[in-house]
């Protein structure tokens, strides 16, 4: 799926929210609504120019390090990368690298990034593949606020999620309680 970078995001239906999914055991589930402006960054096709160039270590490493600890819209079908010369072989599992790879090439969801206040950017977990695997090279206004973001800004309210802006009226479902 393929949106210009910067465009406003409507993949997930606005009045949806974003639902954040806790990471360590995924059964949590915090819906945010109306919070932020949505911003896409890194939905790539392969019949689709987008720009390319090295990025810096450390936010490679802050990209890695987002898209392991979080998990929003989870569940909206499994990706692959069409940039791939080759489709991903029955038996390789879509969460594993492939051959020669950093990330893996199909992906489930997306992340959030906070930005300027009030705008957080929308991005597919593939955004690691693309990066680390394809040389994307995304605005640089994302990749200075994935580099400003630490994993430790949370929101008071909801400490769990890796994401500062957690409204104190977001709705929360726990499965766990249920």
């Amino acid at each position: 799926m393929f949106y210009d970078d910067l465009s406003p995001y409507t993949y997930w239906a606005a009045d949806a929210g974003d639902v954040f999914t806790e990471v360590g055991t995924g059964t949590r589930f915090v819906t945010v609504r109306d919070a932020y402006r949505r911003l896409n960054v890194g939905w790539l096709e392969a019949d689709r120019p987008w720009t390319a160039g090295p990025v810096p270590a450390r936010f490679a490493s802050g990209l890695l390090a987002l898209l392991e600890a979080q998990a929003v819209n989870e569940a909206l079908g499994l990706h692959e990368c069409d940039l791939c010369p080759e489709p991903l072989d029955d038996a390789h599992p879509w969460y594993e690298p492939r051959p020669g790879h950093r990330c893996a090439s199909a992906g489930t969801g997306e992340i959030r990034v906070p930005g300027a206040p009030g705008t957080a950017y929308a991005a597919p977990s593939l955004i690691g593949h693309y990066v680390l695997d394809h040389g994307y090279l995304p605005p640089r206004e994302f990749v200075d606020a994935v580099l400003a973001f630490g994993l430790r800004d949370r929101s008071a309210a909801f400490p769990s999620f890796a994401f500062p802006w957690m409204p104190d009226g977001a709705t929360v479902y726990d499965a766990l309680n249920e």
